[in-house]
């Protein structure tokens, strides 16, 4: 089989690395790739929103599987341009994918079938926002609507905050697109944490749960970023919590996108708060998590080949899927400056001054002749497995320092809550 991976983060390296695994698999292609992913794959240079040319690849390459990384593509419906062509594809179809593309309309989607979440409105001009947030309580959180690369919430905790994020959003267009409309939500209080399920539109079955960090600061200070580190498993969320998710959130919502005339199949991730009240929903996101993909699949022992296939054929009820008891633990190795502007093309050294059994996977490098560059905000994203969190944990900050490049910074308080 070849396939071929739509993307070129952490993810995908980290998707890339999965599905290498399976020994029916004798070509991975990548576009546009890292250079994380050119050691074990071959980087082609298509764009992810350009469809003609990776359906013109993938027929002329005779690619049996699609794998659909980044939210934008998705959205855009890359999904049903591979179907069309009859080439199978993992990952939700465009009218599916507007769960994550449009918060409005997962909001109301929740709303009408009863799938507990924050109470928000959706307001279309700034005028309106601004004069709603001046009779609310804070904090308060801002959202984009759109797709905004995860940087489009804001927790304001002061009614200046908020209406400087409105301002931003919908006034000054820092978003683009995603900023004409906004949602205005109360403020949850409790524990996140990530549940990510397969799904086939009927059969639905969990991931084990995972936490990211989307401040770039320790101690959650400072702007949201796409992600600075993440852990797996949360010692909070047992099993029991997450079957109450499986009742309460996971199937109702892949059963309301069939109701809607919407089948859902994929990836869907469930952004979740562990409120007083129980869990309810923070977000939906339409694809594998970043960084959390970095901290679940290590941990997966089934074959993900396998379990694409039997999403896209709508057979996942015939696949038992097991995961390793190993925890996993990852920290995202930044630009300076990043999520605001940063430098690119610093020489990147140590990857080769690893422990053995550190992962690290790619985001934002390219090959500058024989040395790794940076090309991104995220740059790597390094992680490691042990009996306990505490030794995951400890390995990953033994080893991550050993890492340089300009500018280069990391939060040091990733998985710190479960050790400490």
């Amino acid at each position: 089989m070849k396939i071929l991976v739509v993307g070129g983060g952490a993810r995908e390296h980290t998707l890339v690395c999965k599905l290498a695994q399976n020994p029916i698999v004798d070509k991975i292609y990548v576009a546009p790739g890292n250079a994380g992913t050119s050691s074990i794959a071959a980087n082609i240079d298509i764009s992810p929103n350009d469809f003609d040319k990776l359906v013109g690849f993938a027929n002329e390459n005779d690619v049996g599987l699609v794998v659909v990384g980044p939210e934008a593509p998705l959205a855009n419906g890359i999904v049903d341009h591979f179907h069309n062509a009859g080439i199978s594809a993992f990952g939700p179809t465009k009218l599916a994918s507007i769960i994550e593309s449009s918060k409005t309309f997962s909001k109301e989607l929740m709303f009408k079938y009863g799938v507990p979440c924050a109470a928000s409105r959706t307001f279309d001009t700034l005028s309106e926002a601004q004069s709603y947030v001046k009779t609310q309580p804070l904090p308060i959180v801002i959202k984009a609507d759109g797709l905004a690369a995860g940087k489009g919430v804001i927790i304001a905790t002061t009614e200046q905050e908020a209406l400087s994020a409105l301002e931003d959003i919908m006034g000054q267009r820092v978003f683009g697109d995603a900023g004409n409309s906004v949602l205005i939500e109360e403020c949850m209080v409790g524990k996140e944490v990530s549940l990510l399920v397969f799904t086939d539109g009927k059969t639905v079955v969990p991931m084990i749960p995972a936490c990211d960090y989307k401040r770039i600061r320790d101690n959650d200070e400072g702007p949201n970023t796409g992600g600075m580190g993440s852990y797996s498993p949360p010692g909070f969320f047992d099993d029991k919590a997450k079957q109450t998710v499986m009742d309460t959130i996971a199937v109702p919502v892949v059963e309301a996108m069939n109701a809607e005339g919407r089948p859902y199949r994929g990836v869907l991730y469930v952004g979740l708060m562990i409120t007083s009240d129980g869990p309810k929903v923070v977000e939906f996101n339409a694809r594998f998590g970043d960084p959390e993909t970095q901290v679940l699949l290590p941990r997966l022992k089934t074959d993900l080949v396998e379990i694409m296939m039997a999403v896209d054929e709508g057979r996942l009820d015939e696949i038992d899927i097991e995961w390793s008891d190993d925890p996993c633990v990852g920290v995202v190795l930044a630009s300076g400056g990043y999520p605001g502007k940063y430098g690119t093309g610093y020489e990147i050294t140590g990857l080769d001054s690893l422990d053995d059994g550190i992962e690290v996977f790619h985001a934002g490098t390219k090959l500058d002749g024989s040395k790794v560059v940076t090309s991104g905000g995220r740059v790597l994203t390094v992680v490691a497995s042990g009996a306990t969190i505490a030794i995951a944990r400890d390995k990953v900050y033994a080893n991550i320092g050993r890492i340089g490049f300009e500018g280069a910074n990391f939060r040091a308080d990733i998985a710190l809550r479960e050790v400490s």
